[in-house]
């Protein structure tokens, strides 16, 4: 009984402050409006077009949902995104953005083609390095680019598609520019290399 006793007062209370320390915080009551798609831990519930965005840094899941709302991306494939971001405050983004930046990176099983890859990683290194970089990286929130290695193929797919052919606005000159540079095959290329993370 002793022993139960100092467990309840002491240990248990003590684990919640460690969960609570290792960045395990709630989650704000908002995310019932995101969770039938992008889930509580970020892993997008298994579908393709949903990208991952748990361990997204807090400054670019802000500044993707602030292009939801503003209408520089286009909710194509998964409409209800559009409608929900448009029902968002600016403290709920601001508290989705920290609550899911600080969750860790979920990852996923995916095959990929080695080649592709090589290819990838090359225009990887000459268009887009500068700006996109690994969500582990120290710099990763200062950086312009949302991380794109490790995403899913279908919505890594999806999204350089629409740069390409116009449907998603590029906020940046410099990124039109480069987007104009690929080749047939490279945003194939690209996707193999990002998954392959």
């Amino acid at each position: 009984m002793c022993v139960k006793r100092f467990r309840n007062r002491f240990i248990l209370p003590l684990l919640a402050l460690f969960a609570t320390s290792a960045g395990t915080a709630a989650p704000p009551a908002v995310i019932e409006a995101c969770k039938a798609c992008h889930d509580v831990d970020g892993s997008g519930v298994g579908k393709p077009y949903v990208p991952i965005i748990a361990g997204t840094p807090p400054v670019h899941i802000e500044e993707a949902l602030y292009a939801y709302k503003d209408g520089a991306r286009q909710c194509t494939i998964e409409p209800v995104m559009c409608d929900t971001v448009a029902l968002l405050s600016d403290d709920d983004i601001a508290d989705l953005a920290e609550y899911y930046g600080k969750l860790p990176r979920y990852s996923h099983a995916t095959t990929f083609n080695e080649e592709l890859v090589a290819r990838g990683e090359a225009v990887h290194r000459d268009l887009c390095a500068r700006c996109h970089v690994p969500p582990d990286d120290p710099d990763v929130a200062d950086v312009l680019g949302y991380p794109l290695h490790g995403q899913r193929a279908d919505y890594l797919r999806y999204a350089l598609k629409a740069y390409v052919d116009g449907t998603r606005e590029n906020l940046l000159e410099e990124m039109e520019e480069k987007i104009g540079r690929l080749r047939h095959g490279d945003v194939e290329a690209l996707v193999h290399y990002y998954v392959s993370y």
